[in-house]
């Protein structure tokens, strides 16, 4: 989206309500898009389209979705209510489940204000009109794919309603939600120009290519796998709907430097900082890397289960009989996105002044002592014994890490990803698909060796496994983890139990890993989260899913 707009997109709302509330006799309502002066021009509409990007996603839930999965732990504090749903002990008054809900819904009455009113701009460009309708689709689209994710059955509401309204709605079955959302992309991509197409004022918009990578996801978590090949199909090898292609390293793909780069499909937008700061950052990491870098305290720590799912650079997994993988140095000939991804023992973290600083983690280990980055039981540094270090910004220009870095929602790798892991279900994973998807990702990984490169032989339960693998560390940290062991219906083995930290543990308790957080889900209740308890005390027609 335009950037030099993002900044006005909060003050939207204000300038509406106190336009409206200027006239004394003005019978028409004030807390909404509706006023009669409002929506006289093109940048007007744009601005309450603006509204509706920045209603998305929060960078919180971005990053701190991942410790709802077996990917990262969440220490201390509960931010987003992570914790609480990773330890199984919620229920429907968590935060979390309201703040959700109505920040949807939000989105979605932004989208559908938007879509009610944008044809009273006068002599708008027609061309222009039906795009910006397109996006707004695209977006209340997205919103309604998240609801239903997570809820099962929703309110599905077209149209703006009042709240005498908005307390009387029902449930909508999931499958009319779906039918509803792939209608809305199907539609949204038929208007919407490819990325190519669009001028750099206009980067960050959604796109064609957007609509029909959402389209294939949305049928994913529905195991749809033939439209999710059909889907994909459009975008591997194909310019019609946009060019995309893997970014060179996997490193630069979140890099400052490359935004808006060949993979990019979909991201959420940032501004870069300044020294005198600006509002359109965030600062998550501060309170993910070492302390010894100027972290402030761990909230957000990767595990041991994440760690070992990277495998050894000649392509088995460690504990693989010739793996060639040593439990005293662990982090040596591992898949190099381990490097990118995950800060371990000994690891060289690039300063922004362009030097290396070796991080030490193991206890005892740090020359200067007491090293802050140490493992310390109870303490406010990690409690898995790793940090992050993906999204780390070594050009931001402010000390509480913050980053105008877009964090990407939705990459070429997936498209990729969703068409091997979409064949192999049916049947059809062979070594052209192989070199086209995994293959292609781990040479751009950094693999080398024959042996991880080539397609194996395997059966279709063991080439699942792989390619689930596979999508784990490509995307580990991105906020799709948790989405996954939900659909593949694996949440009650993987989140139950201990979520492990490195070797620095007690002697002889699990072989001397970290026991950091012991996990319960119960399978009969917790692929759905409860209907928000303060939601139904207001509107007595929104029944409760099963177990709640």
């Amino acid at each position: 989206m335009k950037r030099y707009n993002i900044n006005k997109i909060g003050l939207v709302l204000v300038l509406v309500t106190v336009l409206s509330a200027c006239k004394k006799l003005d019978l028409l309502p004030q807390d909404r898009f509706t006023d009669a002066n409002y929506w006289t021009t093109a940048d007007k509409a744009n601005n309450v389209l603006n509204t509706a990007y920045s209603q998305i996603m929060s960078s919180g839930d971005f990053f701190f979705n991942e410790a709802m999965s077996d990917n990262a732990f969440n220490g201390r504090g509960d931010n987003n209510g992570v914790a609480s749903i990773a330890a199984g002990t919620y229920d429907p008054s968590l935060g979390r489940f309201k703040g959700d809900w109505g920040a949807h819904y939000g989105a979605i009455k932004t989208s559908n204000i938007f879509l009610e009113n944008v044809d009273r701009v006068p002599n708008m460009d027609a061309t222009l009109k039906a795009r910006m309708k397109a996006e707004a689709r695209f977006l209340r689209a997205w919103h309604y794919f998240m609801l239903e994710t997570w809820w099962g059955d929703v309110p599905l509401i077209q149209k703006d309603i009042t709240i005498d309204e908005s307390k009387t709605v029902a449930r909508t079955p999931k499958a009319d939600v779906v039918s509803f959302i792939l209608k809305e992309l199907d539609d949204a991509a038929a208007a919407l120009p490819a990325n190519t197409t669009y001028a750099q004022t206009d980067r960050g918009r959604v796109t064609k290519g957007a609509a029909i990578a959402l389209k294939a996801r949305v049928l994913l978590y529905e195991s749809r796998w033939a439209d999710v090949v059909t889907e994909c199909e459009k975008l591997i090898g194909k310019t019609d709907n946009g060019t995309y292609a893997l970014f060179s390293t996997y490193g630069g793909i979140f890099a400052p430097q490359n935004e808006y780069n060949s993979e990019v499909i979909f991201d959420l937008e940032y501004m870069p900082t300044t020294v005198s700061g600006n509002n359109r950052y965030y600062t998550d990491l501060r309170d993910m890397v070492p302390i010894s870098v100027g972290g402030r305290l761990n909230a957000l720590a990767p595990t041991q289960e994440l760690v070992d799912s990277y495998l050894m650079t000649n392509g088995k997994k460690p504990g693989d009989a010739g793996s060639g993988y040593n439990e005293n140095n662990p982090y040596v000939n591992r898949d190099p996105r381990l490097t990118y991804t995950i800060v371990y023992h000994n690891y060289q973290w690039d300063l922004r002044d362009g030097t290396l600083k070796t991080i030490y983690i193991k206890p005892g280990t740090d020359p200067n002592q007491p090293g802050l980055d140490e493992y310390v039981p109870g303490s406010t540094v990690s409690p898995t014994g790793y940090y992050v270090h993906k999204y780390y910004d070594r050009t931001s220009k402010v000390d509480d890490f913050g980053s105008g870095i877009n964090l990407i929602l939705i990459r070429y790798a997936d498209v990729l990803m969703m068409y091997a892991e979409a064949k192999t279900e049916l049947g059809q994973m062979n070594a052209s698909i192989w070199s086209q998807t995994v293959g292609a990702l781990r040479s751009r990984a950094g693999f080398t060796d024959a042996n991880a490169l080539s397609y194996p032989a395997v059966g279709q339960s063991d080439m699942r496994e792989i390619v689930r693998n596979e999508r784990r560390v490509e995307f580990a940290l991105e906020g799709l983890r948790v989405f996954d062991i939900r659909r593949w219906k694996i949440a009650e083995n993987v989140l139950n139990g201990w979520a492990h930290g490195a070797k620095y543990g007690a002697a002889g308790i699990d072989n001397g890993y970290i026991r950091a957080n012991l996990r319960t889900f119960d399978k009969n209740k917790n692929y759905l989260w409860p209907i928000p308890r303060d939601e139904r005390a207001i509107n007595p027609n929104l029944t409760q899913n099963p177990g709640w």
